[in-house]
């Protein structure tokens, strides 16, 4: 082999390097550059501590979508908005919760399909709603109601 062919080789498996690397890039960043294939919902809680831009949205234990931006409402109720794949198509009277990943894990939104078989709309508000279970003030209430209970 002389020295063109094997400048030529080399050239072609670092081109086929730097696709591999753009691709992962692309894969592992979500990063989409054709159309949309996803839609958004709206979800009003109480509370989502510990939920934050970007958190994950579950479906019976499976990643499907994430958490695209939670603002404060009129009324003082968080609006979650939501990205959901297009392929999942969700009832009306879904249930959206904020759940805990272990312990002391990170939180993130769980939904709960329903039945009615009246289909949610991209941009609809999930009225069913239950927020995170508060332990410290849980915590807070025992130990409030423990010393009441030892002083009497």
């Amino acid at each position: 082999m002389n020295n063109r062919s094997i400048e030529f080789l080399v050239g072609c498996f670092v081109l086929l390097g730097l696709c591999a690397v753009l691709y992962l890039a692309i894969e592992v960043g979500s990063a989409r550059f054709s159309k949309s294939d996803t839609y958004t919902l709206e979800a009003r809680f109480s509370s989502v501590s510990g939920v934050n831009s970007g958190s994950r949205v579950e479906i019976g234990g499976v990643r499907i979508g994430t958490v695209k931006d939670i603002v404060l409402s009129d009324n003082f109720f968080a609006i979650v908005t939501m990205e959901i794949p297009n392929r999942i198509e969700l009832d009306d009277d879904t249930i959206a919760s904020v759940k805990t990943a272990g312990l002391i894990g990170d939180r993130f939104i769980e939904l709960s399909p329903g039945g009615s078989g009246f289909l949610l709309e991209p941009g609809d508000l999930i009225v069913d709603t239950e927020s995170a279970l508060d332990v410290e003030s849980m915590i807070r209430r025992f130990a409030i109601g423990g010393i009441d209970a030892a002083s009497e």
